[in-house]
C-alpha cells in the first residue's frame, strides 16, 4: 500500500510539510489482502519515530466518533442513532455487534444487522467501528449465547481464592476460547467478504475485559498454569532469572498472571481474525485512578501498571484504549499520558457524554490522539448520569457538535500535521464542578496565581501561553470560563510559524529562552480555512487590535496561520 500518496504537493508547499519517510507497517498478510481489494487500501496503523497515524482509504484519518449506548445494535434502533452522528459532525460511529447476536445457535450465524448497518453507513459516509461483545462486557458474559453463559461446565467462570464461583469467564476454558475465536472468524469472513470498500475501519475486541473481586482466576486449570514457570517473553521484559509467577512476581504475581492470561486470549482470538481481514484492532480499557487505584478496579484489563505486560501478551493489539469517566483535569491528562506512548497510539475509545468531557479533545489532540468518542450518544432512551449526562438531547450533543465543526473540515490535514510535525493542545485546567466557588474567589482576592486559568506550551524558540475568561480587548489577568469549556490547539509548520485553533481561549506567542535577548514581533497572522484538498485558503489578516492583546478566539472557529519574526536593532 502507497501510504505516501497523502503528502499531496498542494500540502507540502502550503505548509511546508517534509516528505514521509518509510514507515512500518506491522502486518505480513496485509500485501496480499489489498491484492484482493486492491481499490481500496485496508485501514492501517503507522509508527515512525514514536508518531503514529491511522490510514483510511490511504491517508491519515482523525476519528471523530460517536458511541452508542450498549443496546443500541438492532435494524430498529438506528433511526435514533443516525440524527445525533450527523448533529454531532462525527465522521465514526462506534457501535456492538454481540455473539448472542450472529450466533444465537452454535453453529448458526446471522449477520442480518451488519447488512443493515454497512449499508445505512456508507449511505451516509460515515465510518464504522464494531466493538465485538462476547466472552467479555464490562467483566461479565452477558452478550455470549445462552448457549455459552449457561453452561459451566463447558465454559467455566472465574474461581476465587476461597472457591466462590464469579460472574466472569475464565480466560483458561479452552472451549471458551475455541467457540469466541470460531464466532469472531465468521465475523471477520462477513467483513472481507461484504465490507470491500472498508466501511469497518476498526474493531475492538471484547469490551472492558477483566474480573471484578478477584485479582485472578483460582480455579485448578489456573493453579496449575500459576505454578509454570513465568513465559520468557516477560522474564526478558523484567529483567528477571527463570522461576514460577509467585517467585519472580511476589504480591504483584496474581495480577500479573491474570493480565497475560487475559492478553494472550485476546490476541489468539485477534490474530486468527486478522489472519482473515487485517483490520486495527484495540481494547478498551476499565481504567483504574492512577493517582488512587486501590484495589476494586477490573483486575487482568490493560489498566495502567500492567501496560506492558499487555504489549508483550497481545501483539496483534494494534492499540490500548482508554475510557474515561473521570472529570477532573488533573486525573484525565495523567490517564492520556500513561496511554499516549510511541508503542501505543492513543484513542479515547470512550468518554462521558457530559459537558466537562468535551474540553478533553483538546487535550486528546494534544497527545497526538488519533480519535476520540463519546459514549451514549443516541435516542434510545438511556443515560449513564452520574459517568455521563442526564439526559441525551441537543444541549448534551452541543458541546461535542462545536468540537467536531471546528475540526471536521480539516481533519485530515491535522491528523497529517500529528504525524508529521510537532503539535499541542490543551484544555482548560480548572474543572467545572467549582466554577462559580473558585470564580467568586478569584476575584474577591485577586490573587496573582493564575495556574488554574491558563498554561505556557514550550514551542522551541517560541512559548505559547494560552489563558481562559478575559476580555478581548484588555490585559485583565484571566478568570477562566464558566463552565470550563476552552482549549487550544497549535501545530508547527516552520521553525517560527505556526497554525492556532481554540476555543474561549487566548493564545499569546512570547520567545523561549533561546532568543530572549532579541526584540520580536508578529510578522503576520492570516485567518482562512483548508478547502476539500487540504489547500490553505487565505480570508484575512488580523492586525492592530486584533493581535496587541494576544490572539483571542471565542466559541466561533477560526483558524490561524501565524508567522513570528524576530529582528536587529
Amino acid at each position: 500500500m502507497n501510504f505516501f500518496k497523502y503528502m499531496s504537493g498542494a500540502i507540502m508547499c502550503v505548509l511546508g510539510l517534509t516528505a514521509c519517510q518509510s514507515a512500518n507497517v506491522h502486518h505480513q498478510n496485509r500485501q496480499s489482502q489489498n491484492a484482493s481489494q486492491a481499490s481500496v487500501p485496508l485501514p492501517d496503523i503507522v509508527t515512525r519515530e514514536g508518531k503514529h497515524a491511522f490510514l483510511v482509504d490511504g491517508e491519515p484519518f482523525l476519528l471523530l466518533g460517536a458511541q452508542t449506548n450498549n443496546s443500541a445494535n438492532y435494524p430498529a434502533m438506528l433511526d435514533k442513532v443516525w440524527p445525533v452522528v450527523a448533529a454531532m459532525q462525527a465522521n465514526t460511529l462506534g457501535i456492538p455487534v454481540a455473539w448472542e447476536q450472529i450466533e444465537p445457535v452454535e453453529g448458526q450465524f446471522d449477520f442480518s444487522f451488519l447488512d443493515v448497518l454497512i449499508e445505512q453507513a456508507a449511505e451516509r459516509d460515515i465510518k464504522v467501528v464494531l466493538l465485538w461483545f462476547a466472552t467479555w462486557k464490562n467483566n461479565a458474559p452477558h452478550y455470549a449465547p445462552a448457549w455459552v453463559k449457561l453452561d459451566n461446565q463447558r465454559f467455566p467462570r472465574v474461581v476465587t481464592e476461597n472457591k466462590r464461583v464469579l460472574n466472569s469467564l475464565s480466560p483458561h476454558g479452552k472451549n471458551t476460547l475455541a467457540a469466541d475465536k470460531k464466532a469472531f472468524v465468521r465475523l471477520m469472513t462477513y467483513l472481507r467478504d461484504h465490507d470491500p470498500e472498508h466501511q469497518v475501519i476498526m474493531v475492538q475486541v471484547q469490551n472492558e475485559v477483566g474480573t471484578y473481586g478477584s485479582k485472578r482466576d483460582f480455579s485448578p486449570a489456573a493453579e496449575a498454569l500459576f505454578n509454570q514457570t513465568v513465559p520468557e517473553a516477560l522474564l526478558k521484559l523484567y529483567q528477571q532469572p527463570a522461576g514460577t509467577w509467585q517467585q519472580v512476581f511476589g504480591e504483584n504475581a496474581d495480577e500479573y498472571f491474570h493480565a497475560w492470561s487475559i492478553g494472550r486470549y485476546v490476541d489468539d482470538i485477534a490474530a486468527a481474525g486478522k489472519a482473515v481481514k487485517d483490520l486495527p484492532m484495540n481494547v478498551n480499557v476499565a481504567l483504574r485512578n492512577p493517582f488512587n487505584p486501590g484495589d476494586g478496579y477490573s483486575m487482568g484489563g490493560p489498566t495502567d501498571n500492567v501496560i506492558d505486560i499487555w504489549k508483550v501478551a497481545a501483539p496483534h493489539i494494534d492499540m490500548i484504549s482508554p475510557d474515561i469517566y473521570f472529570r477532573d483535569h488533573k486525573t484525565v491528562n495523567r490517564v492520556l499520558e500513561l496511554y499516549s506512548r510511541d508503542d501505543n497510539p492513543l484513542f479515547v475509545a470512550e468518554i462521558g457524554n457530559d459537558q466537562p468531557y468535551a474540553r478533553y479533545f483538546f487535550s486528546t489532540l494534544g497527545k497526538q490522539g488519533i480519535g476520540f468518542a463519546p459514549f451514549g450518544m443516541d435516542y434510545t432512551d438511556y443515560a449513564n448520569f452520574p459517568l455521563g449526562a442526564k439526559v441525551v438531547n441537543d444541549e448534551t450533543i452541543a458541546p461535542f457538535a462545536e468540537l467536531y465543526s471546528l475540526m471536521a473540515p480539516w481533519a485530515s490535514v491535522w491528523a497529517k500535521l500529528s504525524f508529521e510535525n510537532d503539535t499541542w493542545g490543551v484544555a482548560e485546567p480548572h474543572d467545572s464542578t467549582s466554577d462559580k466557588a473558585v470564580w467568586n474567589a478569584r476575584v474577591s482576592a485577586k490573587s496573582d496565581d493564575d495556574s488554574q486559568f491558563q498554561q505556557t506550551l514550550d514551542l522551541g524558540r517560541w512559548n505559547a501561553e494560552v489563558s481562559y475568561g478575559r476580555p478581548m480587548f484588555w490585559i485583565d489577568p484571566p478568570t477562566g470560563n464558566h463552565p470550563a469549556s476552552g482549549g487550544a490547539l497549535i501545530a508547527k509548520l516552520g521553525e517560527d510559524e505556526y497554525l492556532i485553533t481554540a476555543l474561549r481561549a487566548r493564545v499569546t506567542l512570547s520567545p523561549s529562552s533561546e532568543i530572549e535577548q532579541l526584540p520580536y514581533m508578529i510578522e503576520r497572522v492570516e485567518e482562512g480555512h483548508f478547502d476539500a484538498d487540504g489547500n490553505w485558503v487565505f480570508e484575512r489578516v488580523w492586525n492592530g487590535d486584533q493581535t496587541d492583546w494576544g490572539l483571542n478566539f471565542t466559541s466561533q472557529p477560526h483558524i490561524l496561520k501565524v508567522k513570528m519574526a524576530t529582528y536587529k536593532q
